[in-house]
């Protein structure tokens, strides 16, 4: 589904995505990691409650020096690669394994999105949760200059699961409906699945970004322990109403945007090269 590459058995589509996945996950990293850090920040470290974020990343470079953008980098640089390559791993596999009626099957009203999609999606949601629960657990306790335990590394993993299942299924319907009905700008080098990502992904954190607020304050200790849905609602009461959940949105944009899109980049090219190198075996 997120290449147009003609497909071969299930298992090997599963191992391709495995394998073009870390691309995506380390290349997206390496790009979004400073803005993550500052949208971090914003939301779960005391100390910069009431700053935007040119004032967050200002002080941060006061206090911190440049290297403080990258800190808490190690765990989802080399985590990113795993659980981007065992999401796409696990959708790949499990799309092209549904190449039948029930997985072909198309929801009503939604403009021909089929059953598979979902199916593979929320699948793949979990597998990714699994995995990146901890790696987030230690990456924001390193953003906001916090020890970590092992004996804690799957706190937040409840909200964690529920956030990427909203994240990753809506990224995966917006991705497919982009491929199906615009198929000439997916095919576009660069530019195409550039847009196509970097939109799909910002518009799903858009969707979610109220669960990433709550997942960072969890795993950071902010605050009093409370339900997350207590803490939705004293950040309601107390720092303005609603849209006070989506504190620390424009890095998070920012960053979704330009690592998602260069990310797809680099994975739509690799799963080309893989076809022209006959690694397919069709």
């Amino acid at each position: 589904m997120t290449h147009n590459e003609e497909r071969t058995h299930w298992i090997k589509e599963g191992v391709i995505g495995l394998g073009v996945g870390v691309l995506y996950g380390v290349t997206n990293v390496c790009i979004g990691h400073p803005f993550d850090t500052l949208k971090t920040k914003m939301q779960a470290e005391a100390g910069f409650e009431k700053t935007n974020m040119v004032q967050t990343f200002v002080k941060t470079l006061k206090q911190q020096g440049l290297k403080g953008l990258y800190r808490g980098c190690i765990p989802p640089l080399w985590g990113s690669g795993i659980y981007r390559s065992a999401q796409f791993a696990v959708f790949e596999a499990l799309y092209t394994q549904q190449d039948n009626r029930i997985g072909k099957y198309e929801l009503p009203g939604t403009g021909g999105l089929q059953l598979r999609v979902l199916t593979a999606g929320a699948c793949a949601s979990t597998v990714r949760a699994i995995i990146e629960t901890p790696l987030e657990y230690a990456k924001v306790r390193g953003q906001t200059s916090q020890k970590w335990q092992l004996s804690k590394v799957y706190t937040g993993f409840g909200v964690t699961w529920c956030r990427t299942m909203g994240l990753m299924c809506t990224f995966f319907i917006l991705v497919d409906s982009g491929r199906r009905h615009f198929p000439e700008h997916f095919k576009r080098p660069l530019l195409g699945p550039f847009l196509t990502s970097g939109i799909a992904a910002t518009l799903a954190w858009w969707i979610v970004w109220p669960l990433e607020y709550m997942k960072c304050q969890v795993q950071c200790d902010y605050g009093r322990k409370v339900s997350v849905v207590q803490r939705m609602r004293n950040v309601i009461r107390e720092r303005g109403g609603f849209f006070a959940l989506y504190r620390g949105l424009m890095p998070g944009t920012i960053r979704s945007f330009l690592a998602n899109g260069t990310s797809m980049v680099v994975m739509v090219t690799a799963q080309r090269k893989v076809s022209e190198w006959g690694l397919r075996g069709n």
